[in-house]
């Protein structure tokens, strides 16, 4: 994965501004001098940048006469409601939902070239029509349409307006269909309001997968009825000796309701054979010497291990896993995997193939982090690939070999998207032993060129994991996330044509006093124009 540990690391081109040619009447890609804020429109504003933007004609204005015209479907309806209650609180304008009929916002599912996430978005003075192939698309859409609203569209009070959405066609599909954000929850733990909190802000930038990393040295974060004191025991505290915390099923159920609800999809975590010690003091038999550890409230990373060659260990894992599948209606389970320096390679080999059936046994495909390709991945697998700059080229060509013996690969790389770094030396949370990221160096790279050797079919997406050592409240989580979760977003949907830091940087700028309206904590990073507040 990751940490802090070590002062020596181990191991789309933006939409741009889309500039309107006067004379052509359309917007074309990366032609003309970079533009300024003041030069954009909204159509053009739009984080991650859409596939294609068309303006054309006059605006659509909201008023107190707008219906949001909705399919007879039950989801259609649920995602209108979902709109109704972004727009009602700032406009003060009632909204029904109604059938179909002519002008207002009309939402609705029909065939045509959306793939699953796709969305076309058309606007002009007499209505605006969102449609898409399926629900995911159609939700997607939805987070356009908020954008090309002032950003005091996400107040909870009535502002003055006016709301008006800019003229013209966007047409969009996103660039690789995983497209995730990590929440640490064992090195502190979080509660169900506050992860769905960052939910909330994840679907804002159609991040699709919550990866929940639910396990590790310092606390147990799932309870398991078999196993009831992983939790009871094992969660009891966390970093610097807190009161730590667990989701019962029937928190992590709602967690997985409420991300569904934003059509995302939740990928646990349950860090093995090392990342161990909440476990490993919570049961004396999963220790090779039969001797439990004591609980742990540290940073350090590597010194825990199941014990590979005690059989109860695989009833352990197997209890753990049946279980938590069950409660998981995605696809994938993720069984860590890094920095298991307490483990030998042959038994950290031996693990791996005794576990990774056990996850098929149960129906979801294994997610590791990428030293399972040390391993063999099991058909079907992602390596999730968190190295960096400097990750040795034998390291390097390991993971590249998997990839092209038919491993897909989750980037991740530290150095650009781990959102626990610190921006700068005077951050104050965080950690830096991946060094500084700021917000250029956290969003200027390519996912299809990065690793070199990897065939670019299998990059499945982009993935940003937040560690959660230095962090103990929603505000925390915010402020690192914000702004380079953004650009995260943008790497994993954006065409790659599209992708330039200096119309980038103009974009984003434009979301920060939405950031603002909606309450969030952001770094205001002097590498972007931010607008005067």
């Amino acid at each position: 994965m990751r940490q802090n540990h070590s002062t020596t690391p181990r191991f789309p081109r933006i939409l741009g501004s889309l500039l309107l040619l006067a004379a052509a009447g359309v917007f074309t890609v990366g032609a003309g001098p970079l533009p300024s804020a003041a030069a954009t429109t909204p159509l053009d504003r739009v984080v991650p940048a859409p596939a294609s933007v068309r303006p054309a004609g006059s605006p659509y204005r909201i008023t107190r006469a707008t219906r949001l015209r909705v399919d007879d479907s039950a989801e259609v309806r649920r995602i209108g409601a979902y709109l109704a209650g972004i727009l009602r609180p700032s406009t003060g304008y009632p909204l029904p939902l109604t059938g179909q009929g002519a002008g207002g916002i009309r939402l609705r599912l029909a065939d045509g070239p959306f793939g699953a996430e796709g969305y076309r978005l058309s606007s002009g003075p007499h209505g605006v029509s969102l449609t898409a192939g399926t629900p995911a698309g159609l939700f997607h859409g939805v987070q356009t349409l908020r954008q090309l609203l002032p950003a005091s569209i996400e107040r909870k009070t009535v502002q003055s307006g006016p709301w008006r959405i800019a003229g013209g066609t966007i047409e969009d599909r996103p660039r690789y269909g995983y497209r995730g954000a990590m929440l640490d929850v064992s090195r502190h733990f979080f509660t169900v309001a506050q992860v769905k909190r960052y939910i909330d802000q994840m679907a804002l930038y159609k991040i699709n997968t919550l990866h929940l990393h639910l396990s590790d040295d310092q606390g147990w974060r799932i309870a398991v009825d078999s196993w009831p004191r992983l939790a009871a025991y094992g969660g009891s505290t966390q970093v610097g000796g807190g009161p730590g915390g667990h989701f019962t099923k029937a928190d992590y159920q709602e967690i997985v309701r409420y991300a569904g609800s934003r059509y995302l999809e939740v990928v646990p975590e349950i860090d093995m054979p090392g990342h161990t010690n909440a476990a490993l003091a919570s049961y004396a038999q999963l220790n090779c010497n039969g001797t439990a550890p004591p609980l742990y409230t540290g940073t350090d990373v590597g010194f825990s291990s199941l014990c590979v060659s005690k059989e109860v260990t695989y009833t352990f894992v197997d209890d753990v896993i049946r279980e938590l599948a069950a409660l998981t209606p995605g696809r994938y389970l993720h069984i860590g995997g890094d920095e298991a320096h307490s483990t030998s390679h042959a038994d950290y080999v031996k693990f791996m193939n005794r576990v990774q059936p056990i996850v098929a046994k149960y129906g979801k495909t294994v997610i590791g982090w990428h030293q399972l390709t040390g391993a063999t991945p099991a058909p079907g697998a992602l390596a999730q690939y968190w190295g960096v700059d400097g990750t040795s080229a034998a390291d390097k060509a390991q993971v590249a070999k998997a990839a092209q013996n038919g491993t897909g690969l989750i980037l991740s790389p530290a150095d650009r998207v781990y959102l626990d770094m610190k921006y700068t030396r005077n951050t104050r949370p965080g950690t830096k032993w991946a060094g500084y990221v700021e917000v250029k160096r956290s969003y200027d790279w390519d996912p299809g060129a990065y690793l070199p050797g990897a065939p670019a079919s299998a990059i499945k997406g982009v993935e940003a994991p937040l560690w959660s050592e230095t962090l103990t409240k929603s505000a925390d989580i915010e402020y690192m996330a914000f702004p380079r979760l953004a650009g995260a977003a943008e790497l994993g949907w954006s065409p790659a044509a599209t992708h330039d830091w200096d119309r980038y940087k103009v974009r984003l700028a434009a979301q920060g006093p939405r950031w603002t309206a909606l309450g969030i904590t952001y770094y205001r990073s002097p590498q972007v124009p931010w607008p005067a507040s």
